[in-house]
């Protein structure tokens, strides 16, 4: 028995040592100098590219400005915006940053950003300065003049410290130019927002109107919500801002609309909800839904004087799946792949509401993600959308 102890114990010990040369051997295979520099300057790209992608600012010059000196390798770096002003220096509170050697580099800076070329100045505060050297990089972000990055160095630069200042304002500028493009993008989907704000059907708003005046007479009570639903309803469509909502806000608000459409339409219209509660978080683009119901109401079953509107909303593994379906007119799916979404929209303009709310899918999350329809001549119309459940840097 005790042989058959030390025999386990003898195996334990021989695995614990073979493991042990294999982390070794894989330490010396993953951890070499050239992995660990590449993967140092990596993380500290990264971490001035958090600080540049919200633009080139004062604070975001000072956020990014240490992280950007460690990539040059410099003794001092400073950021000029495109007048050129002074945005920041690092190191922030050193003697090397004297008056003498910002009004040098503020030249440098300036006829680097006049002519979108590199300029080296030696000796910028003369030999009793310790800096040898100031480099005015210009940042360039397509073919406009966004900044200017200047490294102060105590020695002469060489070939190779002129192309690394030179590639890290090429990254600086790509994450600049990034920024615009995100500022672009949030700028255009707010516009899209408007459009769809301004789209909301005149003939709804002045039917609801009007459906709610025939009740003041005949039934006070009733006719005292649908103003209240009418309230809510406008005010949730014209909230001043947020570009995203969660799928139960967007169905609220649904309700009200079908509640004064249903006031309308009286018996003629009835609307199925089918919506898993898993999904009632889910984020999707603001008035998202609003086009996809007033469509199915206004070209699916107004012609006809009523029918069925089915909501679905489906918890699909990483996604929701969420369709709006009508047994109205329907129509002729050559006319649709000829035109398109907005062959579904004809005339008055309204074909903005399905093309924007498609855009906006695709723009927030990829190709994947726009409104797919199903159609057919008095078969009735089935738009569908498809979600992710989760999504960086989308909320509501």
């Amino acid at each position: 028995m005790t042989g058959q102890v030390a025999i386990v114990g003898a195996v334990l010990a021989l695995i614990v040592v073979v493991g042990l040369i294999a982390l070794i051997r894989t330490r010396r295979v993953v951890t070499t100098p050239t992995e660990r520099a590449v993967h140092s300057t990596l993380h500290t790209a990264s971490l001035a590219a958090r600080s540049l992608r919200t633009g080139l600012s004062e604070e975001s010059a000072r956020e990014a400005l240490p992280h950007l000196r460690t990539l040059t390798a410099a003794e001092a770096v400073a950021l000029f915006d495109d007048e050129p002003r002074e945005l920041a220096h690092e190191p922030a509170g050193d003697d090397l940053w004297d008056p003498a050697l910002l009004n040098a580099a503020a030249n440098a800076a300036s006829s680097a950003r006049g002519d979108q070329r590199r300029v080296l100045v030696t000796d910028p505060c003369g030999a009793d300065s310790p800096v040898r050297a100031l480099i005015a990089q210009p940042l360039v972000a397509g073919e406009v003049d966004v900044g200017v990055l200047v490294v102060a160095t105590t020695r002469r630069p060489g070939p190779g410290m002129l192309g690394a200042v030179a590639e890290v304002a090429r990254y600086v500028s790509s994450q600049i130019e990034l920024a615009e493009l995100d500022a672009s993008r949030a700028r255009l989907d707010r516009a899209e927002v408007l459009a769809l704000r301004a789209q909301i059907s005149p003939h709804f708003i002045y039917n609801a109107l009007n459906t709610i005046a025939s009740f003041v007479r005949t039934d006070p009570d009733r006719a005292r919500e649908l103003v209240l639903d009418f309230a809510d309803f406008t005010r949730y469509s014209f909230r001043a801002s947020g570009e995203y909502t969660v799928l139960a806000d967007e169905l609220r608000n649904i309700d009200r609309y079908l509640t004064l459409e249903r006031a309308r339409f009286g018996n003629s219209l009835d609307v199925r909800l089918h919506v898993a509660p898993e999904v009632l978080n889910v984020v999707v683009p603001f008035l998202a839904l609003q086009p996809l119901v007033e469509n199915a109401v206004r070209h699916g079953l107004a012609p006809k004087g009523g029918g069925t509107i089915t909501i679905t909303a489906a918890d699909e593994g990483t996604d929701c799946v969420i369709t709006v379906e009508d047994d109205g007119v329907g129509m002729d799916p050559e006319l649709l792949r000829s035109g398109a979404i907005d062959a579904l929209d004809p005339g008055e303009g309204a074909h903005v509401g399905l093309t924007n709310v498609d855009h906006r899918l695709r723009a927030a999350f990829g190709n994947d993600y726009g409104l797919v329809v199903e159609t057919a001549v008095g078969a009735g119309t089935k738009v569908g959308m498809r979600v992710p459940k989760f999504r960086a840097g989308i909320h509501a």
